[in-house]
């Protein structure tokens, strides 16, 4: 039988626990004044859905996060936005491969392609070096400054701002990105004249489109997700 003292410090623990995981997944009072909204509610997958269009799996709500994994490719919002800036938190698993996919337009893949190959990946990956495919890169595009990413386990803070012609990134809050998709005029060339994979001349890629949390076989969880307009 536990003594009263240890069992009074067990309850106050269990409190402390409800009570952090309710500050989560909700807009202050700025956020709400400066025009944010809140795009995951802690609880359910309400405004997710699958690139197929297909209501999601509740399975993919654990502990207050949305975690893609498994699922068909990524979890996608279901509004179409342009010009914003995305806030949310991640944490990664050991060997994790995910990322944060902005202006997909549309949902239906080309023959042969992945519906990835319709939009723009932030690349979340378990790795400690800053290059094309590590955490803050634009996927395959542009390397991160640095790698800003906190050790497994720990959560992080991704903030990224679409603004018509320019995509930037910052996490942690060190801005360790940025692109210019006027400077992209050419398929599977960057801007520096070097090859990447993608057919797609980014100077004409839409400027607008969907944003999902991508699945590559890995655990990684989602939380604070929130998106203000910009004019």
């Amino acid at each position: 039988m536990k003594s009263p003292r240890i069992a009074l410090l067990l309850l106050l623990l269990g409190v402390a626990r409800i009570s952090a995981l309710a500050e989560e997944n909700v807009l202050s009072e700025q956020e709400r004044q400066e025009g944010w909204q809140l795009l995951f509610d802690g609880k359910t997958t309400k405004g997710w859905m699958s690139p197929k269009e297909k209501p999601l799996d509740q399975s993919h709500v654990q502990n207050g996060s949305l975690n893609p994994h498994p699922c068909d490719y990524m979890l996608v919002h279901e509004k179409v936005w342009e010009n914003y800036q995305l806030a949310l938190d991640f944490k990664i698993s050991p060997k994790c491969n995910s990322g944060v996919f902005v202006r997909t337009f549309p949902l239906t893949p080309r023959p042969g392609k992945d519906v990835g190959f319709n939009g723009i990946e932030v690349a979340i990956d378990d790795t400690s070096s800053a290059g094309f495919h590590d955490t803050g890169a634009i996927y395959d595009l542009v390397k991160p400054k640095l790698n800003a990413m906190k050790p497994v386990g720990q959560w992080n803070h991704l903030v990224i701002t679409s603004d018509r012609n320019l995509l930037e990134i910052e996490i942690n809050g060190q801005k360790v990105n940025r692109i210019d998709f006027d400077e992209w005029p050419e398929p599977n060339k960057r801007a520096d004249g070097t090859a990447h994979k993608f057919d797609v001349a980014y100077k004409l890629h839409p400027r607008k489109g969907y944003f999902g949390l991508q699945d590559h076989g890995s655990d990684c969880w989602y939380r604070n997700i929130k998106i203000v307009p910009r004019p």
